[in-house]
């Protein structure tokens, strides 16, 4: 398993910077990250928050392409019914190129009505325009119509979703599944014998909630500099989580008042497993690393990513994490998900 970091660009109104030097910070980010041996960074989209939500995942991915060397650069994800198969496959080749072979291209339905409103899309297409385009992308670089071609001969493909559908949807077309939520990796492990492919070919990869300190009594320090943080984080999900329902009706777009008390930080740190949102938590990296063996030891997993910064925490915390993931965590769990050919046989049977 390869330990990497998760960038959604937020800058929150109550913590807000000048937009080019946030730009610059999060891009300075990756790149002492991969100084310090970080395997990957990731990255996604959303449109219209009022925090600037990264709305343009592949922009971002080129300027990090251009100042590194190593990193993996993945989308995590790209929501493809709101963009035309040939913008995807045109731009994602590029970055491609730029980055000299190191981007993992993570698709997903998406959910948002105003995002479908603002780019003509129908959001209660989603789940099968998502399909089509993974089609789509697949003929236009193996044509050659897309020039200059991705430099990765199979750029790796990656499906993202919390729900079952997701993991079927990735399983029949044989491409990565990009969540480490056990409801859908069940069904992607099914799906993915049902369409005939090789179940050792099934890869996983997805978000881990923990922030990482120096020891538990940081840990405990750090909990309480990062609740209101993590607390404007999950009202935000839910404010704007309420614009997409699965109905897919037009009266579910409206932007919805939370309850602070519907976000509370204590009790996401004892809602569970914190590859599960709301869960979270900060821990040392021993206890990450064990909770990430408990958690994924069978599980055929390639990379597994944590948020950078949670809604604008301070920036010392910030760097202490990523040099814990990258120079403590990392290196403890490199076996995690090596037995992947095991872990899919012993499904398959």
């Amino acid at each position: 398993m390869k330990i990497g970091m998760y960038l959604d660009a937020r800058n929150p109104p109550q913590w807000r910077r000048p937009w080019p030097g946030h730009y610059e910070r999060l891009i300075e980010w990756t790149v002492e990250a991969e100084r310090r041996g970080l395997g990957s960074v990731w990255l996604s989209e959303h449109h219209f928050f009022e925090d600037g939500y990264l709305p343009q995942p592949l922009t971002l991915a080129a300027a990090i392409a251009a100042r590194t060397s190593k990193l993996r650069i993945g989308t995590g994800i790209l929501v493809a019914p709101l963009h035309p198969a040939v913008d995807i496959a045109e731009q994602a080749a590029l970055v491609d190129v730029l980055s000299d072979g190191r981007l993992e291209l993570g698709l997903g339905a998406g959910y948002r009505i105003p995002e479908f409103e603002a780019f003509g899309a129908d959001v209660s297409r989603r789940f099968s325009v998502l399909e089509e385009r993974v089609a789509e992308i697949r003929k236009l670089w193996e044509t050659g119509l897309v020039t200059p071609p991705p430099v990765q001969e199979s750029l790796p493909l990656w499906l993202g979703g919390n729900g079952p559908r997701a993991g079927r949807i990735a399983g029949r077309l044989g491409v990565g599944l990009l969540t480490l939520r056990t409801e859908p990796r069940e069904h992607y492990l099914q799906a993915l014998r049902s369409a005939g492919h090789d179940p050792r070919t099934a890869r996983v990869s997805g978000t881990v909630n923990l922030v990482l300190a120096r020891d538990p009594e940081r840990a405990e320090a750090n909990w309480r500099r990062i609740r209101p943080h993590l607390a404007y984080q999950w009202q935000s999900y839910q404010r704007y989580g309420a614009q997409g329902r699965p109905s897919g009706k037009a009266d579910d777009g409206a932007l919805r008042q939370v309850d602070a008390s519907a976000a509370d930080p204590d009790a996401m740190r004892s809602a569970g497993p914190e590859m599960n949102a709301p869960a979270f938590d900060v821990v040392t990296p021993a206890e990450a690393a064990r909770r990430l063996r408990s958690w994924l030891s069978d599980v055929p997993v390639e990379h597994a990513f944590f948020w950078a910064s949670i809604g604008g925490m301070p920036d010392d915390m910030v760097e202490e994490h990523l040099e814990l993931l990258a120079t403590e965590l990392a290196p403890s769990v490199r076996d995690v998900g090596t037995l992947l050919a095991a872990a899919a046989s012993r499904d398959d049977g």
